[in-house]
């Protein structure tokens, strides 16, 4: 069996809303509970498990490879949102979206300032044998 990845903790201030809001912007279904986590079903069978810590959460990168398509829809729910986003990780190009790599991606943060990633095609482009259908 190939190794997979499957699931990853996120630390925040309140589980319930920063799942919601992930969510929401990526255009997934809605999280359900599993004990203490509030649970954020990708796609390709990982999940993004919240849960509430204790004080300040520290602030981590999630990237995530979206279709064309959905970059757009994306996009489109982070400006009706009002979000600020940016072209690179170390938020230097405000409202603006990079084409690394061939495709197009962009950055913005969630409630609890965690650095979030769309991108459509993965570093280093297509030629790491990555599809996306």
């Amino acid at each position: 069996m190939a190794v997979e990845f499957n699931h990853t903790i996120v630390d925040c201030t309140d589980k319930d809303a920063s799942a919601r809001f992930l969510a929401y912007i990526l255009g997934v279904g809605e999280p359900s509970s599993y004990g203490p986590f509030a649970v954020v079903q990708l796609g390709n069978g990982t999940t993004l498990d919240f849960a509430e810590g204790q004080g300040q959460p520290h602030r981590q990168h999630y990237a995530f490879l979206v279709s064309e398509e959905e970059f757009d829809q994306i996009h489109a729910r982070i400006v009706d949102r009002g979000l600020t986003y940016w072209a690179d990780p170390f938020h230097r190009s405000e409202g603006e979206i990079n084409t690394n790599d061939g495709g197009r991606g962009l950055y913005w943060d969630d409630p609890d300032g965690h650095n979030l990633e769309i991108l459509t095609v993965p570093y280093g482009g297509w030629n790491r044998g990555n599809v996306l259908g």
